[in-house]
């Protein structure tokens, strides 16, 4: 068994605690930016496959009080890394450190890196080793003079899905995209528009969602190649996703006034194998209408970054308010770090949320519409 850490953004932490509910957790530890609980190699290739929330999933290998370069080396070089890093293993150091004597990182990187190599020695009896390996990425983490030394499982983050390889100006994270799905309660019966899709982020997320489809199925993770975890693992649970994909058909719709960025998004929802789902056209928001009850707006309106583009935004943000309140019936959920939105948007929000796009402080707002009215057959079973 390992404590495995899960790495999150802020604000969303518990929106990847009730992800783990859904897959059959319930002893598990929430704290700011992350999320920790035991598990073994199987919990390390399901975490990794399934989350749609998370940065990465960590293997924490040893917590101990740094306040000493030597503190750092002795503590690291008590972990038995052979255990896991074969011979010819690729040994990549990254690190931070906040509020910690030990502030330069990369002095601090440099020392783990001599004691995993020490240790390394002990066992391989060698002073040399090639490094030709598969990558173990060991993070030491400093924080408050306390040191955390993990071994990183995922690789490139859970964010890289697979099918984005280009992405407009700003573009927003898969992962965030995904907890703005999965907050909204949108469920493939409802209709979903996103009238700023931009490359698309949220709609294909919204059809991987609807689709049931695991957001790590089509890319590989670092731990995948490592030694002592069984690679039949890591194909069932691939095989077991796979099986779990539903056939349930829904049609999702973007519209973007930038036609070059439409064709970035096309290329995604194709990789991504949603192109059946997800339809986009270059159509300005003020000629967003549906025929269609209760259903969901989920977008990431520009925020405006300069003077001339900050007034151009506020025009926007009312214009919203009023091209959206047409849809009387719908929910919205939109994203933006505009401080006084619901003013301009004309209507104070049910419940606003603060989540980071990226670095950026952002609120999601979020508008609930009426319950649509029970079908017949769900009155009976009630």
């Amino acid at each position: 068994m390992y404590d495995i850490v899960i790495t999150t953004a802020f604000g969303i932490e518990s929106v990847t605690a009730s992800e783990l509910k859904t897959l059959g957790y319930s002893d598990y530890k929430v704290e700011n930016g992350k999320i920790t609980l035991k598990g073994n190699d199987e919990d390390v290739a399901k975490l990794n496959m399934y989350l749609r929330t998370a940065d990465r999933v960590y293997i924490k290998l040893n917590e101990f009080r740094a306040e000493t370069f030597e503190d750092l080396f002795q503590g690291t070089l008590s972990i038995n890394f052979p255990d896991f890093l074969p011979k010819n293993a690729k040994m990549h150091v990254i690190g931070k450190s906040v509020k910690s004597k030990l502030f330069s990182v990369s002095d601090c990187q440099a020392i783990v890196k001599k004691a995993v190599v020490e240790a390394m020695k002990r066992k391989y009896k060698t002073d040399w080793f090639s490094e030709d390996g598969p990558t173990y990425k060991i993070e030491v983490a400093l924080l408050k003079d306390i040191a955390t030394i993990s071994l990183d499982t995922s690789g490139i983050g859970l964010h890289k899905r697979g099918y984005r390889t280009m992405a407009g100006e700003a573009p927003l994270k898969e992962t965030l995209a995904a907890a703005m799905v999965l907050l909204s309660k949108w469920t493939p019966d409802r209709q979903l528009i996103d009238p700023f899709c931009g490359s698309g982020t949220i709609l294909i997320e919204a059809a991987l969602i609807g689709k049931n489809i695991a957001p790590g199925l089509n890319r590989s993770f670092d731990a995948e190649n490592w030694a002592h975890i069984d690679k039949k693992i890591w194909n069932q649970i691939r095989e077991k996703a796979k099986s779990e994909v539903n056939d349930l058909e829904f049609k999702l719709l973007g519209q973007d006034i930038d036609g070059k960025v439409l064709k970035v998004a096309r290329e995604n929802i194709k990789r991504a194998g949603v192109e059946n789902l997800v339809f986009v056209q270059k159509l300005p928001m003020e000629e967003l209408s549906s025929k269609k009850k209760y259903g969901c707006i989920i977008c990431n309106p520009p925020y405006g970054e300069r003077i001339g583009e900050i007034r151009q935004v506020e025009k926007l943000y009312k214009r919203m308010g009023e091209v959206f309140s047409k849809l009387d019936t719908w929910s919205y959920f939109i994203l933006t770090n505009h401080l006084d939105f619901e003013k301009l948007f004309g209507k104070k929000a049910d419940k606003n949320r603060k989540l980071y796009n990226g670095k950026l402080l952002c609120y999601l707002y979020q508008y609930f519409g009426p319950l649509p009215p029970k079908k017949k057959h769900e009155v009976q079973n009630d």
